[in-house]
């Protein structure tokens, strides 16, 4: 079976590999027969510019020399042989065929060789093309015979007509396109190497994350492990890796959940069942029956307590309609904390101080009723531990909203600071353990957060921040 999922796994990745390999080679091809196609062109007009320069230059030259002849010594004798012409001709490229004729347009002398059976006053033959029958010429000095790039220039004697075949630019421009071809397939050989190598370095991590995927869906958060790669294969790497480790660190959570939530169930519920047992099969007597219905009742309230801040709880995490933000006055609502666990206040002996710092107010937004809750959960709390006095502090600073409550009290133990918020967690004397993780939930939902630490002098210092209803 896992030797099938292996070859499976291994099917898939070559497939993917083959897929990516495919379109860069399709890619790479398409670039480059348009890259070839473009210097085709580039060099064709490069060359045949450069030909038609070169060709007006020598034109110049040899009209220049041609117009200080009387008309008598061009004869139809060809160029390279008629002795008044010996710096002229040589003055010819190589491939450049040169034609003088007279005003009535016949051939009297150039570089062409004789045609058999033409009389002289006709036309002389290009070099590797078919005879030019009078006429023909006009076709040259039109520019219409894309076989040529022609240069025409005026002598008082007639015309001179400079020609040479496109053929011959074309061989050039072939000879050197083959070179860049094989220089250009070289190049694409080493880069379809590099991408094979890049693509498995790719697609190597993306396989293994398929595989640490599966684990997540198969709720095996724990054997996720961390895939090491570069760029965004790297980042959703480290994302699902904590991803997997909070689905854990949940899962987890959420079993200690169920069994601390049986737990605090159970130990009422056994106050209960035991009394009213008691009382039913006449255990109890006189004011024993009386004592045991007030510990029925007693039970029964924490009980309904109990089931009360877990169900707030529960809709806290997966209720938006339970939570009516609205914009409301920190200070007043800490006022009101602070007049509702006066009465425990009282019976510890302690001593509480308020200070608001700045003329801004406190003004955020959130629901009024849980964000009183809230506070009254953290008071009562620093209330149960404090040894003789409290102190909070709000103040508004960069946009957010500070209030501190601190106590003097024994302070958190270190073992509860990283799990004081989460669910069930209590200290010494806690009540249920519900209360700062229900505080927690309320405070997230405005906005803001919570945290916790020790003083160094002693004592607790639960902090929440707010975003500024005024900022």
């Amino acid at each position: 079976m896992n030797m099938r999922m292996k070859l499976n796994g291994q099917m898939k990745k070559l497939k993917l590999v083959h897929q990516i390999n495919f379109a860069f080679g399709l890619s790479l091809l398409l670039v480059l027969s348009i890259t070839g196609v473009m210097i085709h062109l580039v060099l064709m007009d490069h060359f045949i510019g450069k030909e038609q320069e070169g060709l007006r230059t020598l034109g110049a030259t040899l009209t220049a020399s041609m117009q200080q002849l009387p008309a008598a010594a061009i004869s139809a004798v060809p160029i390279e042989e008629n002795e008044l012409f010996p710096v002229q001709y040589a003055t010819l490229s190589s491939g450049v065929q040169a034609i003088v004729t007279d005003q009535q347009g016949n051939v009297v002398s150039g570089t062409l060789p004789a045609v058999p059976g033409l009389a002289p006053g006709q036309a002389q033959a290009v070099t590797g093309i078919a005879a030019l029958e009078t006429g023909s010429l006009q076709s040259l000095w039109d520019g219409s015979d894309p076989r040529y790039l022609v240069q025409v220039n005026a002598l008082p004697q007639g015309k001179l007509t400079l020609l040479t075949p496109v053929s011959r630019i074309k061989a050039i421009e072939q000879a050197l396109l083959k070179r860049l071809i094989l220089v250009f397939a070289a190049g694409a050989a080493v880069m379809f190497l590099f991408s094979l190598f890049i693509t498995r370095k790719l697609i190597d991590p993306l396989i293994s994350l398929r595989g640490e995927l599966k684990k997540v869906k198969n709720r095996r958060f724990a054997e996720v492990n961390l895939i090491r790669a570069g760029g965004e294969i790297g980042s959703v790497a480290q994302t699902v890796y904590e991803m997997a480790g909070e689905l854990h660190r949940f899962n987890r959570v959420q079993k200690q959940f169920f069994q601390n939530a049986s737990h605090e169930l159970k130990s009422p519920l056994m106050s209960i069942s035991g009394y009213a047992e008691g009382i039913r099969d006449g255990i109890f007597e006189g004011e024993d029956v009386r004592r045991g219905l007030d510990i029925i009742l007693g039970e029964s309230g924490r009980l309904r307590d109990l089931v009360g801040e877990m169900t707030l709880l529960a809709k806290l995490d997966s209720e938006e309609d339970i939570f009516r933000a609205v914009e409301c006055d920190l200070e007043e609502l800490l006022s009101e904390a602070v007049e509702r666990i006066n009465p425990q206040l009282a019976a510890r002996k302690l001593s509480l101080k308020t200070e608001i710092s700045g003329d801004s107010g406190l003004m955020l937004r959130a629901d009024r009723d849980k964000l009183l809750q809230a506070l009254l959960n953290v008071l009562s709390n620093a209330a149960r531990y404090a040894d003789r006095k409290i102190d909070i502090h709000g103040y508004v600073g960069k946009g957010l909203i500070t209030l501190t409550v601190s106590d003097d009290g024994p302070g958190i133990p270190q073992e509860l600071l990283p799990s004081l918020f989460h669910r069930f967690v209590k200290g010494k004397n806690g009540d249920s353990g519900l209360g700062l993780a229900i505080s927690r939930a309320i405070v997230e939902r405005c906005g803001g957060k919570i945290t916790a630490r020790n003083c160094p002098e002693g004592g607790a210092v639960l902090t929440f921040e707010f975003p500024s209803a005024a900022g």
